[in-house]
C-alpha cells in the first residue's frame, strides 16, 4: 500500500507499462516477489500474450494473482482511461464485497479508518514503470515519424493519464543511447548527449533551442522534432511545472540474459538487431553465422566494447529506483545508469557464449558500420551510492542464461519455425 511504501514497506499497486516485453516481464517478476500488485498494459506490438503467461508460470498461482493485464496502446487516450480507471473499478470491487460482517460494527471508527484506508490506496496506481517504447534502432531509422507517434506522444498521454488520476510517481525505461558516440568513457550522468539514430534522440536531453540534428548509421542527415519533444527533457519540464511529480530515468546500457528457468527471454521479431540473440540463433541453427562489424578497433582484440548487463539485474535496478522514489519526496527528475561499469569486446561475448552453449559460433568479418562508436561503458557510482544497487551477473552468467533461455525456446515463444 502507498502509505506503507513511503515507510519503507508495504505492498504497491504499480502500473507497467509495455510488461509483456523482454525486460518488462523480468521486472513484473521481480515486482511480483517483492509482495507488490502489478498492472501490464500493452499492444503486443513486440510482445506475445504467451510471454505473460510464463510469467505467472515463474511466480506461481499466490503471487500471480497479483498481477493484472490491460490490453492497450498508449497512443490511445481512451484506451489509457481505461487502464486508470480499471484500477479504480478493482477498488470498488473490492469494497462492494467487504459487507458490515467483516467490520467490527461495534467501532464505527474502525470501520471509517478501514475504508479511508482502502480509498487512498485502492483506486489509483502508485507508481508507474514505463516501458512502452519501440526500440529499434535501424527501424526507427526507417520509420522516425512512427517513434516519436509511440514513444513521444504515448509518454504524453501517459503523464496526462497519471496527472488526472493522481498517480505522482515514475520510473523511465530510458537508454545508454541518449550518449551517442561519447567523448570520453565511462558514460557518466552528467555527460553531453548526443544520440545517433531517432531512438536515441527521443530519449535525449536536448540542448538545442528549436531543432534536434540526429546523425543515422548511414551518415544521413535528418531534422527531426523540436525539443520539447525529446523525452527526458519532457519530463524535467513537466517535473519543474509540477513539485510532487517524481521521476527516476534510468539509462541502462546493453541487456541481456534470461530468467534462471529460461522460461522468459528475449524474443525478437525478424532479425535480431542485438548482439546475444543474434548469438543464439546462430547457436539453434535458425542463421548461418554471426557478422562482426570490424575486428580493426583500438582494442584488445580489435572488435567494439560495449557494457552488458543481465536483465535481472536490470529488473532489480527497477526495484531500486521504485524504492528510491517512495523514499524521497524531493528527488524531482534524476537520471542514473544502469550498467556493469566494465566493457566486453564483441569476440569475449562469443568466446563467453561457446563455453555456455558447447556450441561453435561462425562467424564472418565485415567492415565497420558507420557511425558505430569504439568503446561504450558506464559509469555506475550514482546508482551505487544513490540506489544502493550494482550488478552482481558477470558476463558468463549472462551467455549462460540466453543459453538456457534459447536451449528451451529456440523459436521464441511461439515455438515455431514459421512465425520467426
Amino acid at each position: 500500500m502507498a502509505s506503507g511504501a513511503e515507510n519503507g514497506g508495504g505492498e504497491i499497486s504499480v502500473l507497467v507499462t509495455g510488461g509483456a516485453g523482454y525486460i518488462g516481464t523480468h521486472t513484473a517478476v521481480r515486482l511480483l516477489e517483492k509482495g507488490h500488485e502489478v498492472t501490464v498494459v500493452d499492444n503486443f506490438h513486440n510482445s506475445v500474450p504467451e510471454a505473460l503467461d510464463r510469467v505467472r508460470l515463474i511466480a506461481g498461482p499466490a503471487l500471480s494473482s497479483h498481477l493484472h493485464f490491460i490490453p492497450g496502446d498508449l497512443k490511445s487516450k481512451d484506451d489509457l482511461e481505461k487502464v486508470f480507471a480499471a484500477k479504480r473499478l478493482r477498488f470498488d470491487q473490492t469494497i462492494s464485497s467487504q459487507t458490515p460482517f467483516n467490520f467490527d460494527l461495534n467501532s464505527s471508527i474502525s470501520f471509517v479508518v478501514v475504508v479511508v484506508a482502502h480509498c487512498l490506496c485502492c483506486f489509483r496506481y502508485d507508481a508507474v514503470v514505463h516501458f512502452a517504447g519501440l526500440k529499434a534502432v535501424g527501424e526507427s531509422v526507417a520509420h522516425p515519424q512512427m517513434y516519436y507517434e509511440n514513444n513521444v506522444v504515448g509518454t504524453i498521454n501517459l503523464y496526462a493519464a497519471m496527472t488526472k488520476y493522481g498517480c505522482k510517481k515514475i520510473v523511465f525505461s530510458s537508454s545508454a543511447t541518449v550518449y551517442g558516440s561519447p567523448e570520453k568513457t565511462p558514460c557518466v550522468e552528467d555527460s553531453s548527449l548526443n544520440a545517433v539514430s531517432p531512438y536515441g534522440s527521443t530519449k535525449v536531453l536536448a540542448k538545442m533551442p528549436k531543432q534536434f540534428l540526429v546523425i543515422t548509421d548511414n551518415h544521413e542527415m535528418l531534422m527531426l522534432v523540436s525539443c520539447h519533444l525529446v523525452l527526458e527533457n519532457y519530463f524535467r519540464q513537466v517535473q519543474a511545472a509540477d513539485p510532487e511529480l517524481r521521476v527516476i530515468m534510468l539509462r541502462y546500457f546493453n541487456p541481456i540474459g534470461a530468467h534462471r528457468s529460461g522460461d522468459i527471454g528475449e524474443d525478437p521479431k525478424g532479425i535480431p538487431n542485438n548482439l546475444l540473440p543474434y548469438i543464439q540463433q546462430v547457436a539453434v541453427g535458425r542463421r548461418p553465422e554471426l557478422n562482426v562489424y570490424g575486428v580493426d578497433y583500438p582494442t584488445r582484440d580489435g572488435t567494439a566494447i560495449r557494457d552488458y548487463i543481465h536483465v535481472v539485474d536490470l529488473a532489480d535496478g527497477h526495484i531500486a529506483a521504485l524504492e528510491k522514489l517512495f523514499a524521497t519526496p524531493d528527488i524531482g527528475c534524476v537520471a542514473y545508469n544502469l550498467g556493469t561499469g566494465r566493457g566486453t569486446t564483441v569476440l569475449e561475448v562469443v568466446k563467453a557464449f561457446e563455453e555456455a552453449s558447447g556450441k561453435k559460433i561462425p562467424i564472418k568479418i565485415c567492415p565497420r558500420r558507420p557511425g558505430d562508436s569504439t568503446a561504450v561503458y558506464a559509469s555506475t557510482e550514482k546508482a551505487k551510492k544513490e540506489l544502493g544497487w550494482s550488478a552482481q551477473f558477470g558476463i558468463e552468467d549472462m551467455c549462460r542464461d540466453q543459453w538456457n533461455w534459447a536451449r528451451k525456446n529456440p523459436y521464441g515463444y511461439s515455438g515455431n519455425a514459421e512465425e520467426n
